[in-house]
């Protein structure tokens, strides 16, 4: 987990607003969230970098980053698993999520469906969706 310098008033995420898939799991969430509880910003977003230097580019294109209110950033499936406990909705995938030593088998899981993405939206915006 990282800790940020800046304190966001509601949890932030933080997503690849340049890749199909990204957008699209991004427009479930914000669904999802009947209380405006978060804040959704791009990557490339010149507010990100501002407010959020200590997680890398790189990191930011390999995987999903919430950022809580105070300031802890979690990545990927742990970011995943922060949202299954915020949103109701996703409260069936939280027991998954939090199943005693499964977390290795999500994060693997994550990272195929991150490296794969542009397999699962078709052809994205100018390549942004390859994931090394």
């Amino acid at each position: 987990m990282i800790i940020t310098r800046h304190i966001p008033s509601t949890d932030t995420v933080l997503f690849d607003g340049q890749c199909r898939f990204c957008r699209s799991q991004i427009a479930l969430l914000r669904m999802l969230d009947f209380g405006n509880r978060f804040t959704f910003f791009s990557l490339h977003d010149p507010i990100v970098l501002r407010d959020y230097p200590e997680i890398s580019t790189d990191e930011l294109l390999s995987q999903m980053y919430v950022i809580d209110r105070v300031g802890s950033a979690r990545g990927g499936v742990d970011a995943v698993k922060y949202l299954s406990r915020k949103l109701p909705l996703l409260w069936p995938l939280a027991g998954l999520l939090h199943i005693p030593g499964s977390m290795p088998l999500w994060r693997h899981l994550y990272r195929v469906v991150a490296r794969n993405r542009m397999r699962f939206a078709g052809r994205c915006d100018d390549g942004h969706c390859r994931v090394n």
